[in-house]
């Protein structure tokens, strides 16, 4: 039987979960990465002072039953208001009954997979969903609130474990197969692709999964000693006229931030690799553009994040979906309330929020959307041209993000 994501096998939302059953992230505060940075000792990094309890953050739950995409309103009760089990139960058919997330899952072929790729995306103007990878379709599925258990997700969770393990099969390399008689190509691939799975799996929940928990260690451990090299300061090289990264420069990838983002439990065990990423994650952009040695290739690697992906309010009134979406990132991860820059952004998200507590955009600009393909599964999950849903999409991620990052949720 289908069932939406953040519900059990008995109905009760997963919130609430019982002892014996898996809990599914996404409904999990970070807390317990908070914890162990805040509690970090003196021989470790340097840990910011203490902070004031964060303000309350006012959501419109009313507004958002009546108005936001099906999706969304089970995900605003179950998520951000955090409901009793008892009416969440009452709401669990909601994502399940979306049409656009109806049609998404129909699309899937019997093996699992959708189209012949894994990270495209549908094209503009194409018929729904046309030109979608099954990374993309999974993790659109999660956002619209299904179970991983649902028939769809079930069915392309062997594909994605292939995937973790690198597999080395030709036809497991997707949209990196143009390459796979060059094998520095060939790796390159694999580990994108590799990357971008466990960030699904470990979204739909798989955190305690020995596979999952072996390949993040691996990723993070690559990640780790880079950042530790003095290559990291220095990670240039010139190569005609072009300064691209080394070869062997290994910057956190945007995949590698969502994974860690949804294994609350992993990053308490590695917290002193995380603080090493913020540090960096927060450094200014470098001026070059990301591309990378790859053999004897320059190849634009446009999934590594290379500093901080909002410098100044331009950046992100220019892509408001993406700075969303970085600020849950590091809602989740709990690194939120360290930089005093995010936090002034998101403050002003809050700001931008009518009386009836739902977001609008500034006068005279247009309704946000996105050609960043990572977003493209979290935004805007409505029907194409639903202004409300936009704005429905905009205040449920605003409300998500503050009570992942601790702030007191005040319901209206």
């Amino acid at each position: 039987m289908l069932r939406p994501r953040g519900v059990s096998r008995g109905g009760a939302a997963s919130h609430r979960p019982s002892p014996d059953s898996t809990v599914t992230v996404p409904l999990q505060p970070s807390a317990a990465v908070s914890d162990v940075l805040s509690s970090a000792p003196a021989s470790g990094p340097a840990v910011p002072p203490p902070q004031a309890p964060p303000a309350p953050v006012e959501f419109p739950l009313g507004w958002m039953l009546e108005h936001a995409p099906a999706s969304l309103r089970f995900r605003a009760a179950a998520e951000v208001a955090r409901l009793p089990a008892n009416v969440v139960r009452e709401l669990e058919w909601l994502p399940l009954a979306h049409p656009p997330a109806i049609t998404l899952a129909l699309a899937q072929r019997p093996d699992g997979s959708w189209g012949d790729s894994m990270l495209g995306v549908p094209r503009p103007g194409a018929a729904w969903p046309e030109g979608v990878g099954t990374i993309q379709a999974v993790r659109r599925l999660l956002e619209y609130g299904w179970d991983r258990e649902s028939p769809p997700l079930l069915r392309s969770r062997r594909l994605l474990f292939r995937l973790l393990a690198e597999d080395e099969d030709p036809a497991y390399l997707f949209e990196f197969a143009d390459g796979a008689t060059d094998e520095d190509l060939v790796r390159r691939g694999r580990g994108i692709l590799r990357e971008a799975a466990a960030a699904t799996l470990a979204q739909a929940g798989y955190e305690r999964d020995p596979r999952l928990r072996g390949a993040a260690q691996r990723i993070l451990e690559r990640v780790a000693e880079y950042l530790r090299s003095p290559l990291a300061q220095k990670p240039w090289v010139r190569v005609g006229n072009k300064q691209v990264l080394a070869a062997e420069a290994a910057p956190p990838s945007i995949y590698l931030l969502t994974m860690l983002a949804h294994m609350p439990l992993f990053c308490s065990e590695h917290w002193e690799e995380l603080d090493r990423i913020y540090g960096y994650v927060t450094q200014p952009q470098p001026r070059q553009e990301a591309v990378q040695l790859v053999g004897d290739h320059l190849v634009e690697q446009p999934y590594l994040v290379l500093g901080d992906p909002m410098p100044h309010r331009n950046a992100v009134d220019a892509d408001v979906p993406s700075a969303l979406a970085w600020l849950e990132l590091a809602a989740r991860l709990g690194l939120l309330r360290r930089c005093e820059h995010w936090n002034k952004l998101f403050d002003r998200f809050l700001e931008d929020r009518g009386r009836d507590g739902v977001w609008h955009p500034h006068r005279g600009q247009d309704m946000p959307r996105t050609e960043n393909p990572a977003v493209w599964p979290l935004f805007p999950l409505g029907e194409p041209g639903d202004d409300a849903a936009v704005r429905a999409a905009v205040t449920f991620r605003l409300g998500l993000i503050a009570r992942l990052s601790g702030h007191p949720i005040e319901l209206r």
